[in-house]
């Protein structure tokens, strides 16, 4: 009988992914449409706002710096999953996993309001008619779930030229500001907000500004595909947390200061709005068509993404099989379908909220959804440490230990952060994940019992 013939050998270029390009998938993933509705959303915590971007940056960097090297103490691991299974076993991974992907198709629903929320400047219809403004973002949810379904070829070139004008309104209102600052400064100072400096409102701001954050781990995700993952995947993490960080900060200062605070927390497009006061009227309308493009783009990555978790999850039998089942563009037909319904769904909830509250709301739960995968990370560090299978050569280990002690301390800050609402909705996203694996588990081990059955009666007959 002839053997199978051996599996081909993985070489460097089957692995696509290096150092700039995992910064890119970071620096990409992290700016996305939170970034053109964050000022909104932080406009009611006033100068919280700093103090809560201040400790959020700190928080990530520490985040980067735990994720930079459990990739170079487990490079061969398939990302977070193989981090949390071979550190907890498979129940706590698949958790923090389901916490995780339930988080991407709340990103997505929230994606789809913020870009009603600057096409409303473009067509007021959609403001004057509420009804328009759902109906608009299931629209946009499901045209993006039949480009993800024609195949990664078309999605990548919808990716590839939605990132390019993703930087023209982020510079334009670096500009901007810049010359407002230097033609006529007392304008930083006429709407500065009356909210007084409180820890509740700097850890409810600090909580909103993590979901622009959230994407620290990206360069982890693919971590089978990238060249020399435990020295890339690193660098690129600190890198791209970084740029991320300078570039948010940077774009929400403007409209957090020259804008009155109540204006602003009811915007639903807070760059136009920005631009028509300062530049020109109707100017803001030219920056709404860039943040739409960039939103989009956006919506169509974490789509695409979103539908190959689901399908890697079937993958590894935490899902049914039927998930995985590409159609014939090698699309993952029934997964991204799943997540269209599950976006869908948390668009009509927030149907009763204002376009900017729906968003707040919707970056609550997607944070908390979040901060399971993070404050296990942490803790991992601590396992790894007593196991003794952190390298010398990764860190000092008293500054690892540290930046995971303070990432566990981030982790649960932002979750009291959050609000009451979005964090009984997240144990509820982490509760339903229980019995779903419990059932996995049964199913899983049915079969093998009538294996183990039928092998014993062959057995027996021989």
């Amino acid at each position: 009988m002839p053997t199978a013939p051996a599996a081909p050998a993985v070489t460097q270029s089957d692995k696509p992914l290096g150092f700039w390009m995992c910064t890119a998938l970071i620096v990409g993933n992290m700016i996305g449409m939170g970034i053109f509705m964050l000022p909104a959303a932080l406009a009611p915590h006033g100068l919280n706002s700093f103090s809560g971007w201040a400790i959020t940056v700190i928080g990530c960097l520490f985040i980067a710096h735990v994720f930079a090297h459990l990739a170079r103490a487990m490079p061969h691991e398939d990302g977070p999953y193989g981090y949390t299974k071979r550190c907890f076993g498979s129940g706590t991974a698949f958790f923090v996993m389901w916490c995780y992907w339930a988080s991407i198709w709340i990103s997505n629903a929230a994606l789809a309001i913020g870009i009603v929320g600057y096409l409303s400047t473009l067509f007021p219809v959609l403001a004057a008619i509420p009804l328009l403004q759902p109906a608009t973002a299931l629209a946009v949810i499901w045209f993006f779930v039949l480009v993800s379904l024609s195949g990664a070829r078309l999605s990548g070139r919808v990716q590839l030229a939605s990132a390019a004008l993703k930087l023209l309104p982020m510079g334009a209102v670096v500009l901007l500001g810049g010359w407002v600052l230097f033609t006529d400064s007392a304008a930083y100072g006429a709407h500065l907000p009356s909210t007084p400096l409180t820890l509740d409102a700097t850890a409810a701001a600090g909580t909103i500004a993590l979901f622009a954050m959230l994407g620290v781990e990206c360069a982890t995700l693919p971590a089978t595909k990238v060249v020399d993952p435990e020295t890339t995947i690193p660098r690129a993490t600190i890198a791209g947390t970084l740029i991320a960080a300078v570039v948010y900060v940077s774009v929400c200062t403007v409209p957090l200061l020259l804008l009155p605070q109540a204006e602003l927390a009811q915007s639903n497009a807070p760059y136009a709005d920005l631009f028509n006061r300062f530049w020109q009227p109707g100017t803001g309308r030219w920056l709404a068509i860039a943040v739409i493009i960039s939103g989009l783009g956006a919506l169509n990555g974490w789509t695409m993404l979103a539908g190959e978790v689901t399908a890697s999850f079937a993958t590894h039998g935490m899902f049914p099989t039927l998930l995985k089942t590409p159609n014939r563009h090698g699309a993952p037909y029934w997964s991204l379908l799943l997540i269209g319904v599950l976006a869908s769904a948390m668009v009509v909830m927030n149907y009763s909220r204002s376009l900017a509250e729906g968003f707040t709301f919707l970056t609550m739960v997607v944070t908390a959804a979040s901060m399971p995968l993070y404050l296990v990370g942490g803790v991992a560090i601590f396992k790894l440490w007593k196991r003794g299978a952190l390298r010398a050569k990764a860190a000092v280990p008293a500054l690892l230990l540290f930046s995971a002690a303070m990432t566990c301390i981030f982790s649960v800050w932002a979750l009291y952060g959050m609000g009451r609402e979005a964090f009984i909705w997240s144990l509820v996203l982490g509760a339903i994940s229980l019995p779903v694996f419990w059932l996995i588990r049964r199913g899983r081990k049915a079969p093998s019992k009538t294996s183990d059955a039928i092998s014993g009666s062959i057995m027996n007959k021989s």
